[in-house]
C-alpha cells in the first residue's frame, strides 16, 4: 500500500495497477495505460498513466479484465 492505495505488481518487475476508493467511485490507475488497447478513457498529467473511474453498476467486466491482463504483461512502475 502506497499513497493509501493498494498497488499490484510483480516482485522485481514493478507495479502495473493501483486502486483508490472515493465516496462514489473507485479510481483504477494503469501505470502504462497508454500502451493498453483500447486506451483507458481517463487522462493523466503523467505521459503513460491512464485512469478508469468505476462507478457502481458501470463496470464493463470483460474490458477491465483484458486491461489488467495487458497491464500485467508490460514493464511495471518502480517508484
Amino acid at each position: 500500500v502506497k499513497w493509501n492505495s493498494p498497488l499490484y505488481g510483480f516482485e522485481g518487475k514493478g507495479w502495473f495497477v493501483s486502486y483508490h476508493c472515493f465516496t462514489s467511485y473507485v479510481k483504477v490507475t494503469f501505470f502504462r495505460g497508454t500502451s493498453l488497447r483500447p486506451v483507458p478513457p481517463g487522462e493523466s498529467k503523467h505521459n503513460e498513466v491512464r485512469y478508469l473511474d468505476v462507478r457502481e453498476g458501470q463496470l464493463e467486466e470483460a474490458q477491465f479484465v483484458d486491461w489488467v491482463k495487458q497491464a500485467s504483461a508490460l514493464p511495471g512502475e518502480r517508484r
